[in-house]
């Protein structure tokens, strides 16, 4: 694995935040994100930006852009943020199937929450959001071993 690619919604929280998460702590893979829904270089949400800061990620300049197939040929492993996510690649991709699979999913241990979703923090406290890049990133620590 060396080229990683999350996917989201809109390309402005969780898989940039996945994104940026991932670069910090393997600076040996290429990483990329997308959205389903993404328009193009929409910046990242600031509280998605802040959070990351708390966590010591600086220097993350995000631009939005949507899913293409160029980008599912790019990519060795396609990780996305919901179920959802993953069906809507598979059904409009099925080429790719093999390499899509929810973050959590690719990463799992027995132990687990089933559920295979992370939640979207879009318009919700910074909190939030916090939250959210903490469940990412323990999906993250996992993926940096493999």
């Amino acid at each position: 694995m060396e080229r990683v690619l999350f996917v989201c919604t809109g390309n402005t929280c969780r898989s940039p935040m996945a994104e940026a998460t991932l670069r910090h702590k393997r600076n040996d893979l290429e990483v990329q994100s997308a959205g389903l829904m993404a328009g193009m270089g929409q910046e990242a949400n600031p509280k998605a930006i802040d959070a990351l800061r708390e966590k010591g990620v600086e220097g993350f300049d995000h631009k939005s852009q949507p899913l293409t197939e160029t980008l599912l040929e790019w990519a060795d492993v396609v990780l996305t943020m919901t179920s959802h996510h993953k069906l809507n690649i598979e059904m409009d991709y099925p080429r790719y199937r093999d390499k899509v699979f929810t973050l959590k999913e690719y990463t799992r241990l027995e132990m687990d929450d089933p559920n295979p979703d992370i939640a979207d923090p879009i318009g919700t406290s910074i909190e939030t959001y916090k939250l959210t890049l903490e469940e990412i990133e323990i999906y993250i620590d996992r993926l940096k071993d493999k």
